[in-house]
């Protein structure tokens, strides 16, 4: 039996300041965009979400923060950050403190959700595409600049913005679990942008297409980034360069990014034509 952990909001001065430790322990010590204890605070305080994920002894092993402020006179939460500690990951704690952030939002009438990620994470992508149901329209290129994070080095901070709406009928049924994300198996059919081949010193993109004139396209990325540049920093900023190039090719013509689905060594991201 899976060990128990309580979702709820932070309260006290010294959870706030385990949440700003907590940054450190998951982005590095040399990490200088932590989000202080006081601004964390401040902004529970005026309306934004600071959640923690504690185990049985109290322990905070993942947090979710954000702010909420307008986008056209329609209220929007920016969740800024989601960490899970080392070594507690694959324990579906990501997706409960998202549920929780949704459970306090939705009372006070806000149904659009956003934030960014790193497209060429897997794992967050899974999270964020096939459980959670958001969607994406947007990349940014070296949205952050270089900052100090071991898991930014060598690859730069490119994003995809993502959008849940919290209220919509995709993701209560994605949620509910009446409605699953697509397999690998699923998607056989789907012409590749980025078909890739394996070398000997791990796994390569191919050159993106970006001509394809279909209703439906994946891009690929490899299942383990992190590891990947481990074997090859060479490697792995191809892997930038090519599914930057793709992304923003194909999301300027129309498309969306509306799923992702593992498929052994890589992950597939699903793009469809508006219209």
């Amino acid at each position: 039996m899976a060990p128990p952990y309580e979702i709820r909001s932070l309260v006290t001065p010294a959870e706030f300041r385990a949440c700003a430790d907590l940054q450190r322990e998951v982005w590095g010590e040399r990490y200088t965009e932590v989000v202080p204890a006081s601004l964390l605070m401040a902004a529970q305080r005026l309306g934004g979400v600071v959640a923690g994920a504690f185990d049985a002894r109290g322990l905070l092993v993942g947090f979710v923060f954000g702010l909420t402020g307008e986008d056209g006179g329609v209220p929007v939460h920016w969740s800024d950050t989601l960490a899970v500690r080392p070594g507690f990951q694959n324990r579906q704690l990501g997706t409960r403190l998202k549920l929780f952030q949704r459970e306090l939002l939705l009372p006070r009438g806000v149904t659009r959700v956003q934030w960014t990620f790193d497209p060429l994470e897997s794992r967050n992508a899974y999270l964020n595409f096939a459980r959670l149901g958001v969607e994406a329209r947007e990349y940014r290129a070296d949205l952050y600049g270089e900052t100090d994070s071991a898991l930014h080095e060598g690859i730069g901070t490119d994003r995809l913005v993502a959008s849940w709406e919290i209220a919509s009928e995709r993701v209560r049924r994605r949620l509910s679990g009446e409605e699953r994300s697509p397999r690998g198996c699923d998607l056989a059919d789907v012409p590749v942008v980025n078909a890739p081949r394996r070398l000997p010193c791990g796994l390569l993109s191919g050159e993106p297409d970006i001509s394809l004139n279909v209703s439906r396209v994946l891009i690929t990325i490899p299942a383990d980034i992190q590891g990947l540049k481990a074997l090859s920093a060479e490697l792995a900023l191809d892997w930038r360069r090519k599914t930057r190039a793709a992304f923003m090719a194909y999301l300027d013509r129309g498309y969306q990014v509306v799923e992702f689905a593992r498929a052994g060594d890589v992950g597939r991201y699903l793009l469809l034509r508006d219209g």
